[in-house]
């Protein structure tokens, strides 16, 4: 087991929890390895059908390690930038949904991580920003690209430019987060969507997250092309034959992901 990601699993659902306390789950290179190494492992996995992300303690992640930032040369800090965009990319791209279970402080990298993933459920205690004007840098794991995707550009401008940390209420009215619960209720509501959509064909499930990650991108011409190609996919396999005779017969679909 990584030192400082740790997976569980229980039935087809994985929970993955980035456990570096002491340092408020900092993004250093070995937690960047250890989340690369988790999802790479996770995709060989048939039978995970849907993924929660969370920090242990107090903080969800609470940024990219500063200290061993500080010294990166221009082309070191470059390298460094590519290398987080790609495993967040892994995260965006993986097979199946990936629900940020956003427990306490999700700040810079922290947050650009929380969005790469599908859903972000999120405790009334969260903090959400991207701080990093204050540190004379911008957002280098995918920050601009993604707030402005998710909230519009003009209120990802405003937190860009001023660095402000909002308040999981804020979030939630920004539609950064899905859904906001007390502490205590909401990594059981994370495992509560996560069954549900481990209920449902796989193959649809992962055809859906590709339809809005791809076809959103461009006109929608080109997405509805897209949507029609997938759909037309899904009828040779055998979940959508399950799947619409379970429905004739009024019982539970039994799929498989084929």
């Amino acid at each position: 087991m990584d030192e400082f990601v740790k997976t569980h699993f229980e039935g087809a659902v994985a929970q993955v929890t980035i456990d570096r306390q002491e340092a408020l789950n900092a993004l250093n290179d070995q937690v960047l390895a250890g989340l690369e190494g988790a999802f790479l492992t996770l995709g060989r996995h048939p039978e995970v059908r849907a993924v929660i992300l969370t920090g242990s303690g107090k903080a969800f992640v609470a940024g990219a390690d500063i200290k061993a930032m500080a010294g990166m040369t221009p082309v070191e800090a470059q390298a460094f930038s590519q290398r987080g965009q790609r495993i967040f990319n892994l995260l965006e791209d993986f097979k199946t949904p990936v629900i940020a279970a956003v427990n306490g402080f999700a700040l810079g990298g922290g947050l650009e991580l929380a969005m790469a993933c599908d859903i972000r459920i999120a405790s009334e205690t969260a903090k959400a920003g991207l701080p990093e004007v204050g540190l004379g840098v911008v957002p280098g794991f995918g920050g601009t690209q993604r707030l402005a995707r998710i909230i519009g550009r003009s209120s990802a401008k405003y937190l860009l430019f001023t660095g402000e940390i909002i308040t999981a209420a804020r979030a939630l009215e920004l539609r950064l987060f899905n859904e906001v619960h007390p502490a205590d209720t909401m990594l059981g509501r994370c495992w509560d969507i996560a069954r549900a959509i481990a209920t449902r064909a796989p193959l649809a499930v992962s055809y859906c997250k590709k339809a809005v990650n791809v076809g959103t991108d461009g006109p929608l011409s080109h997405g509805l092309a897209f949507e029609a190609e997938l759909f037309s996919q899904t009828f040779a396999s055998a979940d959508q034959k399950e799947g619409m005779q379970a429905f004739f017969e009024k019982r539970p679909a039994q799929f498989t992901g084929r």
